[in-house]
């Protein structure tokens, strides 16, 4: 990437303000999720390990900005501590299920034959269920707990990058830089992964960004049906479903993890579209010159 590209870049990001506002919820997001545990104001409330009569059920004030929950603990410093676990999920679960789907994909598109059909059939299996069907399914049978979470929605989310990759390998490896590389000796893996799977990368990175805001919507999803994250954990979903017993005398404590659940889709979904901007070069050029 040149100069000239990265200018266009930062000019199509200066022009659309929602690239903006997409990259500062992110960058917001991360940032809280890795210094969380060292700012929030009640450490003990935070991680649940406090309980103090005397402040059940407060409504926000300045003291308690998100009011406190059914043990008196401080909901503000549960939810910024939340935003750890649901980035630690985030990672996790797009991690493992890029992993495996662009092996498979890679695989089954580059070499053809009995091994794609092989591979894309055991994908069409888990394509078959609605994949957060499948993560309770998986979920349900490991049982409650942060790692469990991240494996149950990773191993039904990994179908869909293989068959993302499976397409883009069979655009590219027939091309002539691809021939020229296989003439000139290069290994098969080699020619895969140096050659095929960087040209291969841009609908998989935007799909990512956007699976990072749904991997945090579907684990809150199955903390709020029990199978997720095990209390005292402070995860948006179980907060959630903590609260909805007493949404009517305590409407706080389901409304702040559910508006930061939304913010922080939101802001996934507005990277997932800088993303497909920034890599589109007729894209990026076309509303270069419509902003000038």
């Amino acid at each position: 990437m040149d100069l000239e590209e990265i200018t266009s870049i930062l000019r199509l990001i200066k022009l659309n303000p929602l690239s903006i506002v997409g990259i500062a919820i992110v960058a917001t997001f991360i940032t809280l999720g890795i210094i969380s545990p060292y700012i929030v104001p009640y450490p003990a409330d935070a991680w649940g390990y406090s309980y103090n009569l005397e402040t059940r059920l407060l409504p926000p004030s300045s003291k308690y900005l998100f009011g406190t929950d059914e043990m008196g603990r401080d909901l503000f410093s549960r939810v910024l501590l939340g935003t750890r676990f649901s980035l630690i999920i985030a990672i996790g679960v797009v991690g493992i299920a890029l992993a495996i789907g662009i092996v498979v994909g890679l695989i089954a598109g580059y070499m053809g034959g009995s091994i794609a059909m092989i591979l894309m059939r055991i994908t069409d299996m888990f394509l078959a269920f609605p994949p957060l069907l499948l993560a309770i399914a998986f979920a349900a049978t490991l049982g409650r707990g942060l790692v469990n979470v991240i494996i149950a929605l990773a191993l039904s989310w990994w179908p869909w990058y293989a068959r993302l990759i499976y397409i883009q390998v069979n655009s590219v490896k027939n091309l002539p830089f691809i021939d020229a590389a296989r003439v000139i000796g290069l290994s098969t893996t080699k020619i895969m992964f140096r050659h095929i799977l960087p040209n291969s990368l841009t609908p998989i990175i935007i799909q990512a960004a956007l699976d990072m805001g749904s991997a945090i919507l579907e684990a809150a999803g199955l903390s709020f049906l029990g199978i997720g994250v095990p209390p005292p954990i402070p995860e948006w979903g179980l907060l959630i479903s903590q609260g909805w017993a007493l949404i009517n005398r305590a409407w706080w404590l389901s409304l702040f993890p559910g508006i930061a659940i939304v913010i922080t889709v939101i802001g996934f979904n507005l990277l997932a579209d800088t993303f497909q901007e920034i890599m589109d070069p007729r894209l990026r050029s076309t509303m270069v010159m419509r902003g000038i």
